[in-house]
């Protein structure tokens, strides 16, 4: 079994991470000092939950955008950019709260722009992971991902609670806008492979393909329905925990962090177990266990004693660990590298989309019905998501996919290849497939529809001959030359020629290719 510290072993990897870890520790710190704020200046819970929905709202509003960004220019320069917009913006809050100017509107303004850097940067960062270890490493690597997120639960929130009782807001703000220049000057370091310029696709042709793949793609689209039933009832502790602290349990800003930090420290621990548990659970009963022990940690939080909570804390944040690694880990090995950091943009969003939303709900819950009922009711929402997983599993193949390039040449007579922004492209594929194939044949042919449809395609059919029961024809059009050969030489998989290849076998020969354009071109 590998070691889960295996990806530490490699020097770039770990000066990242612990920048990550860094940045991570800053963001919490930011967050605590943000509430505690809003704690003392309001009793509203809304009021205080629309942190986290000014934090992660950059995250649902800039995702794609910034995955399309990753995908079609330079990863490093991107987050280098990213990370200095958020220094300054926290550099402003700063001097903002140090002179004593600061109220609700202008933080939860701040905090937004510093979520706008830290959307920007997110995907590129979860993309540059395959190309700083191997792939055996992919799961190792998104589980330290997530220890350098929890460890940062673990440790900031439980140093910023003592620093805003002693210092005050103003001083950990400060010290998450350090973090962000840390982080900077760590990815100014990292030297990326280079990229052919000719080979960066179009903003507006990365998004449109990102999009098509998206919906092409049912194990992703599982993968990230799971996330959003999980996040959104989850959400409810991290929106209200800080009023339940003022509320019931009554441990001011200190304890609100040591309550943090069991979470973080029942991450830190999952990260430690996780592998040998994976070793005897499948990936679909970690996530329904993980939803049913955060269940337990929510409903505790509204309405047990300080001692209780702090105690059913810790396995909440193992639950939190485990449901996040094993998402995250599947979406890295199941997205295909030429659209890995788009998908993993819409991964972000559905995460962080989740927790914004829910944030908003379960705020004006509290506001209502009070905090210890909505909390309960996220708990039983939560048993639900739990149980949901019976029906609505992670589908077989799930992060077991082949996603080398397969690519294949294609054979045109001399000079005849057109221009790279042709189209749109029209394709058409000859089939004599036996009679008594047939069903298997179309059987075949709608998983092939799913790989000409996520690497490329914009519409597809199969067509039967009336006449002759052996003749069908594939037809399916690709926006632009360059579109098309970027299909058939980058895009296509291992997983997609094995599918294709299997269709094609059922026919008695060698299907005939055809390529078309309009008639005006």
């Amino acid at each position: 079994m590998e070691s889960p510290w295996a990806p530490l072993r490699r020097r770039m990897f770990l000066v990242l991470w612990l920048a990550q870890l860094g940045s991570n520790i800053g963001s919490w710190m930011q967050t605590v000092g943000a509430q505690w704020f809003l704690v003392e200046s309001s009793e509203n819970p809304a009021l205080v939950s629309l942190v986290q929905t000014a934090n992660l709202a950059p995250s649902l509003l800039l995702g794609l955008i910034a995955g399309v960004l990753a995908d079609a220019f330079n990863r490093r320069r991107l987050i280098l950019g990213a990370n200095i917009f958020a220094a300054g913006a926290a550099t402003v809050l700063t001097v903002v709260a140090t002179l004593g100017l600061l109220d609700p509107d202008s933080l939860l303004l701040y905090t937004f722009l510093i979520g706008c850097g830290m959307a920007l940067s997110s995907p590129a960062w979860q993309a540059i992971t395959p190309e700083l270890v191997s792939r055996d490493e992919i799961r190792a690597a998104a589980a330290l991902g997530s220890v350098a997120m929890n460890t940062a639960r673990a440790v900031g929130p439980a140093v910023a609670g003592l620093l805003v009782a002693v210092a005050g807001p103003a001083f950990v703000f400060g010290l998450n806008a350090l973090s962000f220049v840390g982080t900077s000057i760590a990815i100014y370091s990292w030297r990326a492979p280079r990229q052919d310029p000719a080979e960066r696709e179009h903003v507006g042709e990365a998004l449109a393909a990102g999009i098509r793949y998206i919906r092409a793609a049912p194990r992703i689209r599982r993968i990230l329905l799971r996330s959003g039933l999980f996040i959104f009832p989850a959400s409810a502790v991290y929106a209200l925990l800080p009023v339940a602290v003022n509320g019931h349990l009554r441990l001011g800003s200190a304890g609100y962090g040591l309550l943090l930090g069991a979470l973080g420290l029942g991450a830190v621990l999952g990260v430690l177990l996780l592998p040998r548990l994976r070793t005897v659970l499948p990936d679909n009963a970690l996530l329904g266990g993980s939803a049913v022990v955060f269940a337990a940690g929510a409903f505790a939080s509204g309405y047990l004693p300080p001692g209780a909570v702090a105690a059913l804390l810790v396995p909440a944040g193992f639950a939190w660990i485990c449901t996040f690694s094993t998402l995250n880990a599947a979406m890295q090995l199941t997205l295909p590298a030429w659209v890995r950091a788009r998908g993993l943009s819409v991964y972000l969003m559905v995460a962080a989309g989740s927790q914004a939303v829910g944030a908003v709900f379960w705020g004006s819950g509290a506001t209502g019905a009070g905090y210890a009922p909505t909390l309960a009711f996220a708990a039983g929402v939560l048993v639900l998501s739990g149980a949901s997983v019976l029906v609505l599993p992670l589908l077989p193949g799930t992060g077991h996919l082949d996603r080398s390039v397969a690519g294949t040449e294609l054979h045109l007579p001399s000079g005849g290849e057109p221009q790279p922004g042709a189209g749109p492209v029209t394709v058409l594929i000859a089939y004599e497939v036996p009679p008594d194939r047939n069903d298997e044949f179309v059987n075949a042919m709608h998983r092939v529809r799913l790989t000409r449809m996520r690497t490329g395609a914009t519409d597809w059919e199969l067509v039967h001959s009336v006449t002759d029961q052996d003749q069908f024809r594939e037809i399916y059009d690709v926006p632009t030359w360059r579109e098309y050969l970027r299909q058939e030489q980058t895009r296509t998989t291992g997983e997609d020629r094995q599918i294709i290849q299997h269709a094609w076998d059922l026919a008695e020969e060698e299907p005939r290719v055809r390529w078309f354009l309009p008639a005006s071109a």
